[in-house]
């Protein structure tokens, strides 16, 4: 599967570099593959990616937390109609993810898969009324 990768629009912005390392554009397919598009899928809808790999610069721009999984091209915050509705579907689905943070007040669900076969998903559910 090629992927293609954009600036996000603080790196943009700041003229920052934000272009993942081959590990984490591995950890990007699998993300893709294994979470977020089978998601899509069982969702029925349209999912907008509002936020995935991060370099370090950038994830500590927009304020990330310093060991964010945005960093390993681990993670993505998923916009959608009705971000309780989605992190619903994906309990539903069986899907495997690390963590799953709902944020209510700003309407995204952040969605994290732990890469690699020797690591546990914690299938942790965070909601954050922020």
């Amino acid at each position: 599967m090629a992927l293609k990768f954009r600036t996000v629009q603080t790196a943009r912005k700041y003229k920052i570099e934000n272009t993942p390392d081959a590990a984490a554009c591995n950890a990007i397919e699998e993300l893709v593959v294994r979470l977020l598009q089978p998601l899509r899928v069982v969702y029925g809808k349209q999912i907008r990616i509002t936020s995935g790999f991060r370099s370090y610069a950038v994830n500590k721009l927009v304020g990330g937390a310093p060991r964010s999984l945005h960093l390993k091209g681990e993670a993505a915050d998923c916009k959608v109609r009705d971000a309780s509705k989605l992190l619903d579907v994906l309990l539903e689905s069986g899907l495997p993810f690390d963590q799953a943070i709902l944020y209510k007040k700003r309407n995204f669900l952040h969605l994290s898969l732990r890469c690699g076969s020797h690591i546990k998903n914690r299938q942790q559910v965070i909601i954050n009324e922020e």
